[in-house]
C-alpha cells in the first residue's frame, strides 16, 4: 500500500543535466556533490552523464554519487549512447545506488514526504510549426515512432505516480520551445519535440527539468506546470537546487 501523506510535503531537489563526466572532471565532480551533504533530500540527473558514454567514464559518476547519502536518479542523454554502451553505462551507475530511468517511474520515501519521479531520454522531433511529420522515408517515421515511445512512457508514468503528493518529470530533450531560446532556431527540432509535452500538460506534475540545449535559457512552461533546463552550462553551477511543498516550486537564488 501506499505511503500517503496529510501533511504539507516538503522536499529540497538538487539537479543537474550535461556534466559529461571523465577522468578530467573527477575532481570537480567529487567536490559538487560533497557540497550537497545535508543540503538537499534528492539528487537528479538529467542526462549527459559522460562525454561519450565510456563505462569507465560513468565509473567517475559513480563514484562521487556513492557518497553523497540521500537518493540519487538519472536518466541518459545522446553522450551517453554515442559509443552505443549505453546499458553498461546505466549498469555502472546502477552498481552505486543511482535509480537509472528508461520510460520508467519510480517513488521514493523521503524524510519529508514521498517524491515520484517519471524518467526517459526524451528525444527530437521539433515545436509547433516546425515539427518532424509521420510520412515519407521509413527512417523519417521510425524517428517519430521512436518519440511516440518517449511520449507514452510520460504519460505511463505519470499514471503510475499520480498517487504521489509530488511529482517530477525527468527528460534530456526538451519537452517545450521555451527552454531552448538562445540556441539557433535551426537545430531546435534536434534538441526536443513537443510531443513530449502532450501527457505533462493532461497530468500537470509539479515541475518538469531537462539538459541538453548548452545555450538554451533555464525558465519555462508547459501549461502551469514549470519547466527548467537544468543543463549545467545554463545554471551556470554544479547543481540548481529546488524546494518543492505540495504544487509549489520554490527556486534556489543562491550560487
Amino acid at each position: 500500500m501506499a505511503l500517503r501523506w496529510n501533511m504539507k510535503t516538503m522536499v529540497t531537489i538538487a539537479a543537474a543535466g550535461d556534466v559529461h563526466a571523465s577522468e578530467a572532471t573527477r575532481g570537480r565532480l567529487e567536490d559538487s556533490f560533497a557540497a550537497l551533504e545535508e543540503r538537499v533530500d534528492l539528487v537528479l540527473l538529467a542526462g549527459d552523464l559522460t562525454t561519450l558514454g565510456e563505462p569507465e567514464q560513468a565509473e567517475v559518476l559513480a563514484a562521487a554519487c556513492r557518497g553523497v547519502g540521500v537518493p540519487v536518479c538519472g536518466v541518459l542523454g545522446n553522450h551517453d549512447l554515442h559509443c552505443g554502451r549505453g546499458d553498461e553505462v546505466a549498469a555502472v551507475l546502477r552498481d552505486a545506488g543511482v535509480h537509472m530511468l528508461d520510460r520508467s517511474s519510480t517513488t521514493i520515501e523521503l524524510a519529508g514526504g514521498e517524491v515520484g519521479v517519471v524518467g526517459t531520454k526524451g528525444f527530437v522531433g521539433g515545436f509547433t510549426g516546425s515539427q518532424l511529420p509521420d510520412f515519407g522515408e521509413p527512417l523519417l517515421r521510425q524517428v517519430y515512432a521512436e518519440t511516440s515511445a518517449e511520449v507514452e512512457a510520460i504519460r505511463r508514468g505519470l499514471q503510475e505516480i499520480a498517487h504521489c503528493p509530488i511529482r517530477v518529470v525527468l527528460l534530456h530533450y526538451a519537452p517545450t520551445s521555451d527552454t531552448l531560446h538562445g540556441e539557433p532556431e535551426g537545430i531546435w527540432t534536434y534538441l526536443g519535440c513537443d510531443r513530449l509535452a502532450a501527457p505533462i500538460a493532461e497530468y500537470r506534475p509539479d515541475v518538469v527539468l531537462h539538459g541538453h540545449a548548452h545555450g538554451g535559457s533555464f525558465e519555462g512552461a508547459i501549461g502551469t506546470t514549470p519547466v527548467y533546463n537544468v543543463s549545467v552550462h545554463v545554471t551556470g553551477r554544479d547543481f540548481y537546487v529546488f524546494e518543492l511543498e505540495g504544487h509549489e516550486v520554490e527556486v534556489e537564488t543562491r550560487a
